[in-house]
């Protein structure tokens, strides 16, 4: 009997078999779903795939690249220019509260600015490699 038959009625057979939506009675498991997979390497070598690669790069290597620039600026002064943190703004806020303030506001700008980044220039051909991968209508 091969491995992959289901035994037949028969109870005192030791092998095992797999019963979809029962899980695995056995160790047996079920054959790899190959078209898919197929499906995900067309894609994979697609033009678009790698045009979106390409555009994602540009944006998040320059702006992953500003941002530690810019928090490490900010940790060097405040180690190496306590004086400079220190100068009053106004009232009790001073430099050091403006630095580590505009650290969470670029956070968030750069996460909104990604946002309507990714929508002009990434989901248009995200949207069509995935109705290509779902074997939907071509646009």
């Amino acid at each position: 009997m091969s491995l992959f038959q289901p035994s037949r009625g028969n109870a005192s057979s030791t092998t095992a078999s797999f019963q979809p939506g029962h899980g695995t009675v056995g160790t047996a498991a079920p054959p790899a779903n190959r078209a898919s997979a197929i499906g995900y390497e067309a894609v994979r070598a697609s033009r678009d795939f790698w045009t979106i690669q390409r555009r994602f790069g540009s944006f998040v290597r320059p702006a992953c690249i500003a941002f530690i620039i810019w928090y490490f600026l900010y940790v060097i002064v405040a180690v190496f220019a306590p004086g400079f943190m220190r100068i009053s703004v106004f009232g009790d806020v001073n430099v050091g509260i403006c630095f580590g303030v505009l650290q969470f506001v670029s956070t968030f700008a750069i996460a909104m600015g990604y946002r309507r980044w990714a929508r002009r220039r990434l989901d248009p051909l995200s949207a069509r490699l995935r109705n290509r991968l779902e074997g939907g209508p071509r646009q």
